[in-house]
C-alpha cells in the first residue's frame, strides 16, 4: 500500500490543498511528489498565473468576489475532505481567510516562506511564519529544546538562477495583465501594479553602474574612517513583515524614526548607514528620501546612503545593526554584532537582541550571547528550515525532496470536522471554474 493511502479503501488518508505559491514551479513539483506517494492533492487557482504554474488535473479556478471566498473555501474543504493546507506566505488576504477557515476545521496549515537563514534554506512552518510563528520566544525554553536536538547538518549549497526567476515572474504577472477577463475579480495582494514595479526595476538597471561606484566609495570611506557606524538595512514596503508585523507603514518612516533617535542620542562622531534592499523596486527615491531625513535631523553627512555593497562585511564591521525584523538581523547576531529589532521579530529574544531602548542602543549596545544564538539557530533550523530553494531547477529538486519528507512526518491534526462528502457537481475532480451564484 502506498504511503498516503487510506487503509479503509476510500479517499487518500491525507489531502493537501495548495493555494498560491511563488512564481516558480516549486509548488507543482511538490504536488506531483505528494501524489506519487499516494496522497490526495487539490488546488484552487486565484489568477491566471496560478493556473500557468499548475498542471495537475482536478484544479479549480476561483473566479468569484473576495467577499465570497470564505464560503467557497469552507464548502470546498468539506467536499474534498482536505486535511492539509499548503501556501506561500501567510499575510496575503486570501491566505489569511484560508488559514482561519482551515483552523476552524482542524485542517493542518503548512506555510512556506523564504528562509529565516540565508542562503541555502527555505522555511516550512506549521500555522504561520514570522510574526505568526509558533517558535518559542522564552530563552529557557529555547535552551532546553536545543539541548534535546541533534546537531544540525550543513546544507547543500544552493545556486539561484536569476534568468529563470525573472522569466517566471514576468510570465506569472503579465498573464493576468494581458488576460484579466479569466479572473476579473481577483484582488492583488501587492500594493503596486506589476507594470509600475517593472518600470521601477528598469530605472534601477539604468542606474546600476553609477550606484555600484558610489557604493564602493562609501565602503572605502567606512573602512578607512576611525569613526564607528551603525547599519540600518532597509526592507521592502510590500513586505508583510512591515505591513503586518511592525508599527511602520513604509520604510521612509523607519529612516525618519531611526535618524531622529540617532541625531539626539548617538555619539557625535558616529555615522548611520542606510542600506537599500537588493530587491527594492526603485519606485521610491530612497537616496533623496535619506537626504531629506539627513537635512531634517541635522545629521548631514553623518547619515550615509548605500545602494549595493558587501552586506556581510558591512554587518561585520558595524558598531551595531538596527532592523525592523529583517533576516539581516540573524546574520548580525551570528556574527556577534549588537542588534536591536524595532518591529516584531522571531529573534527578538533576551540574550540575543538589545532589549533596552533605541536611545540607549547608540551609546551602550548589548552584544548577543553566542550560546543563546547557537541554541536559537539549532531550534529554528530543526523546526522550520529545509535545505533548498525556489529559483533554480536543482534548488527546487532539493527543496521538494526535503519538503515531502517533512510533510510526511506530520500526521493530520485530527480535530473533529464535517465528514467527507462525495464529489458532486459543485466541485468536480476535473478542472473547473467556480463563480458563486452561477
Amino acid at each position: 500500500m502506498t504511503e498516503g493511502a487510506d487503509q479503509t479503501g476510500g479517499r487518500p488518508g491525507r489531502t493537501f490543498l495548495f493555494l498560491q505559491g511563488l512564481a516558480s514551479p516549486f509548488f507543482v513539483r511538490l504536488g506531483h511528489a505528494l501524489k506519487e506517494r499516494g496522497y490526495g492533492v487539490a488546488r484552487v487557482n486565484l489568477n491566471l498565473g496560478d493556473r500557468l504554474f499548475w498542471n495537475i488535473p482536478g484544479a479549480v479556478d476561483y473566479r468569484g468576489a473576495f467577499e465570497d471566498w470564505r464560503g467557497f473555501l469552507s464548502r470546498f474543504m468539506d467536499e474534498r475532505g482536505v486535511t492539509d493546507l499548503v501556501l506561500f506566505g501567510d499575510g496575503r488576504p486570501y491566505h489569511r481567510v484560508a488559514i482561519a477557515t482551515a483552523q476552524l476545521r482542524g485542517v493542518r496549515v503548512h506555510v512556506f516562506e523564504e528562509g529565516y537563514f540565508r542562503p541555502n534554506w527555505i522555511t516550512l512552518e506549521e500555522g504561520g511564519v514570522n510574526g505568526f510563528s509558533g517558535l518559542p520566544r522564552d530563552p529557557e525554553t529555547i535552551d532546553r529544546v536545543a539541548s534535546e536536538l541533534a546537531e544540525t547538518t550543513e546544507p547543500t549549497p544552493i545556486a539561484g538562477d536569476m534568468r529563470a526567476r525573472t522569466f517566471w515572474d514576468v510570465l506569472y504577472n503579465l498573464s493576468q495583465v494581458f488576460f484579466p477577463y479569466f479572473f476579473p475579480r481577483y484582488r492583488r495582494y501587492r500594493p503596486n501594479h506589476c507594470l509600475v514595479e517593472y518600470g521601477g526595476w528598469l530605472g534601477r538597471m539604468v542606474r546600476k553602474k553609477a550606484e555600484a561606484r558610489r557604493a564602493e566609495a562609501v565602503e572605502r570611506m567606512l573602512r578607512r574612517g576611525k569613526a564607528p557606524y551603525f547599519l540600518l538595512p532597509l526592507q521592502l514596503d510590500s513586505d508583510y513583515q512591515i505591513r503586518l508585523h511592525s508599527p511602520f507603514s513604509a520604510m521612509t518612516e523607519v529612516v525618519e524614526f531611526v535618524a531622529r533617535s540617532f541625531a539626539a542620542h548617538a555619539p557625535a562622531n558616529a555615522k548611520l548607514v542606510v542600506k537599500l534592499h537588493p530587491l527594492d523596486n526603485g519606485l521610491v527615491n530612497r537616496r533623496k528620501a535619506t537626504q531629506i531625513a539627513a537635512h531634517r535631523t541635522g545629521l548631514g553627512d553623518r547619515l550615509v546612503y548605500l545602494d549595493g555593497g558587501d552586506g556581510d562585511q558591512l554587518v561585520q564591521n558595524a558598531a551595531g545593526v538596527v532592523v525592523v525584523n529583517s533576516t539581516m538581523g540573524t546574520m548580525a547576531l551570528e556574527r556577534g554584532v549588537p542588534t536591536i529589532a524595532i518591529g516584531q521579530a522571531i529573534y527578538d529574544i533576551e540574550g540575543m537582541t538589545h532589549q533596552g531602548t533605541l536611545e540607549g542602543f547608540w551609546t551602550a549596545p548589548i552584544a548577543p550571547q553566542p550560546e543563546r544564538v547557537a541554541a536559537f539557530r539549532k531550534v529554528v533550523a530543526a523546526r522550520t528550515q529545509l535545505n533548498g530553494g525556489f529559483y533554480s531547477r536543482e534548488a527546487i529538486s532539493i527543496a521538494v525532496e526535503n519538503s515531502v519528507a517533512r510533510l510526511a512526518e506530520m500526521a493530520p491534526v485530527g480535530h473533529a470536522r464535517p465528514a467527507a462528502i462525495e464529489w458532486t457537481s459543485g466541485y468536480p475532480p476535473a478542472a473547473a471554474s467556480v463563480v458563486p451564484g452561477e
